[in-house]
């Protein structure tokens, strides 16, 4: 059973399904759907369209430089069957796939690094915004001893500690 890459996309092609396509010039295309097929057809680029591999992989949204992609290459020789040697592939296997596993996801966290602060700031931005609407207009008025600019303050100080006890966890 030979599995094949669409042409435009990447993603597998199992027997029996997607479209081939023959130039002229006697070169294949092979497209998994009909989405691939129309978008080769209105000769789109591969590398600008948002959803196809080419364009995750020159923009920085999946690995590049993994060396266990290289065994996924097709390979039309014919081996002669050795048990041992198929028992010792068929571990090699599972350790290659631990092994890319570990990768994409220690590069995941490498991009997920920043997400944390950042929505930590548009959180506290927010609520800077509309603290009316925690603190009742009506509530700040029955107590005066707590202001805006009081609970404010309140908040930087709560924030400011989160920041300091974050950074001792990370050390």
């Amino acid at each position: 059973m030979r599995l094949e890459k669409c042409w435009f996309c990447s993603s597998t092609i199992y027997p029996g399904h997607g479209i081939q396509f023959v130039r002229n010039d006697a070169k294949v295309f092979k497209f998994c759907r009909s989405k691939c097929h129309k978008n080769f057809k209105m000769k789109r680029n591969p590398r600008k369209v948002k959803w196809t591999k080419a364009y995750r992989k020159l923009h920085g949204k999946e690995l590049t430089q993994d060396t266990t992609f290289e065994l996924e290459r097709r390979r039309n020789r014919p081996e002669r069957y050795d048990r041992v040697v198929v028992e010792n592939t068929i571990k090699a296997m599972k350790k290659i796939e631990e092994v890319r596993i570990k990768r994409e996801s220690k590069f995941w966290e490498s991009r997920m690094k920043g997400n944390k602060s950042k929505e930590r700031r548009e959180g506290l931005a927010e609520l800077e915004q509309s603290i009316h609407m925690v603190k009742a207009p009506l509530a700040l008025q029955a107590d005066p001893s707590l202001t805006l600019p009081k609970v404010q303050a309140k908040i930087k100080v709560k924030v400011s500690t989160e920041k300091q006890s974050t950074q001792a966890m990370q050390e």
